[in-house]
């Protein structure tokens, strides 16, 4: 911090910088700093001759940033949207409120925490929930955040009261998708329309035909990027997902998708809610991972009853 206060001829010459920077104008950080306009111009100047180079290239143009300029306005950016960030969770530390950030997938985020959030803040109403949300395939450090759901290898050793259950998927689809057999009148030429993660390496589908939808015909393939967008279309009759317990076990529940196979998948990993090895959990945090845990569980026993062919249970734990 020493070397900053030296570097710099004043703390205000980098709020005017970023002012005018972001503004792309030096009249428009002049008003929404309420300083004439050649107050603006005299303190950049001043700041561009400590530093030793031009930070803005002066003409017709407005206020058009020079390499060095855009150099030190994304530093200085960044810095401001971090030093905005604390101040807000200092605001609602005043107000009462706790800040948790989750590194979840967005398909988990839509499919089973949306449906009961309502449940979430009558639990937690002093928790103030963000997300780092990830689109594909659950990967990566968790860092940075306070809870992160991951895939942890069966053998590999995880922190106590993170495990959430076994890794288990099953194909699913909506009520409406599957057809009575193909010699009633529901029968139809229309093949399955397999919906696909673009970046699962599971031929998954190869495992289970005939699936139990009623339908013949050729397959078909629809490939999605985000895991949340496969299971919205499997919800609204556009085929057959492969679901992972975790993100589908409310829609299964409230019959919105119904197994489109008697027969699950027992993956060779376990799903963990996990903090920064860095960083130690507060009470609110283990609070929530456990709530996360035993709402699964419960749901994971509701759905056994429900399909109790599936064995779902005892290959969940």
């Amino acid at each position: 911090m020493s070397d900053l206060r030296r570097m710099v001829s004043s703390s205000n010459a980098l709020f005017v910088f970023e002012a005018a920077a972001r503004g792309g104008s030096f009249t428009r950080a002049a008003d929404e700093l309420n300083v004439t306009q050649p107050a603006v111009s005299r303190m950049l100047a001043r700041f561009e001759s400590y530093l030793g180079v031009r930070l803005f290239e002066r003409g017709g143009k407005g206020a058009v940033l020079t390499p060095e300029g855009e150099t030190l306005y994304r530093r200085v950016s960044d810095g401001f949207r971090s030093i905005e960030v604390g101040l807000r969770e200092i605001e609602h530390l005043r107000a009462g409120k706790e800040t948790v950030t989750l590194s979840v997938s967005s398909a988990f985020t839509t499919h089973w925490l949306m449906p009961r959030m309502d449940r979430f803040q009558r639990r937690f109403p002093a928790a103030d929930l963000r997300f780092q949300m990830i689109a594909g395939s659950l990967r990566g450090p968790v860092e940075n955040v306070d809870l992160g759901m991951r895939f942890a290898a069966a053998d590999e050793v995880v922190q106590p009261g993170s495990l959430v259950i076994r890794e288990v998927m099953l194909p699913v689809c909506s009520p409406g998708y599957c057809r009575p057999g193909s010699a009633g009148p529901g029968s139809t030429d229309d093949g399955n329309t397999i919906i696909q993660l673009t970046d699962s390496p599971l031929d998954w589908p190869s495992q289970y035909p005939p699936f139990a939808t009623g339908r013949s015909g050729p397959v078909k393939t629809l490939s999605l990027s985000d895991y949340a967008v496969v299971v919205q279309a499997a919800l609204l009759g556009q085929g057959i997902a492969f679901g992972w317990i975790t993100v589908v076990s409310h829609a299964l529940i409230s019959g919105a998708l119904t197994p489109a196979s008697d027969r699950l998948t027992a993956g060779a990993r376990v799903c963990v809610l996990v903090t920064p090895p860095n960083r130690p959990a507060r009470p609110i945090v283990k609070e929530i991972r456990d709530w996360i845990i035993a709402e699964l569980r419960a749901e994971i026993e509701a759905i056994d009853k429900l399909h109790p062919a599936l064995g779902l249970l005892r290959a969940s734990y």
